[in-house]
């Protein structure tokens, strides 16, 4: 089975996933802080992330993702939405985009209040 790493500023992690296995379920499964406000269903860009390796293992990208890329913040020609991008049999490498990581903090404001408390959100740049 693939193995799926993802970087933030805040944690790193990684799972072992069968394929077909979406990067949002991957993140999901794995406790990645991957924002997701429509919940997965490609009506939002908020699981956005970048793909560093494995891009080329991950299923093709539908007309209705790229739409929604359109509609994020600092789209690079690695981006893909986590919750449209299905792991092949390849290892994956996801960096965690400061639009998804802002996204999660305000879906999960426990752990944001948490990390507030312990000085790590929000980021320092």
């Amino acid at each position: 089975m693939p193995k799926v790493h993802f970087k933030s500023p805040l944690d790193d992690v990684t799972v072992e996933v069968s394929p077909g296995t979406t990067l949002l379920d991957a993140a999901e499964k794995a406790g990645a802080q991957v924002g997701h406000s429509c919940g997965g269903v490609c009506a939002c860009s908020t699981c956005h992330v970048w793909v560093r390796k494995g891009l080329e293992s991950l299923s093709e990208q539908r007309d209705e993702e790229m739409d929604r890329l359109d509609m994020g913040f600092d789209v690079r020609p690695y981006s893909r939405l986590s919750c449209q991008s299905e792991v092949g049999q390849a290892e994956v490498h996801v960096e965690i985009t400061e639009e998804s990581l802002s996204a999660y903090m305000d879906e999960n404001p426990v752990v944001r209040r948490r990390l507030e408390s312990e000085g790590k959100w929000p980021l320092k740049k």
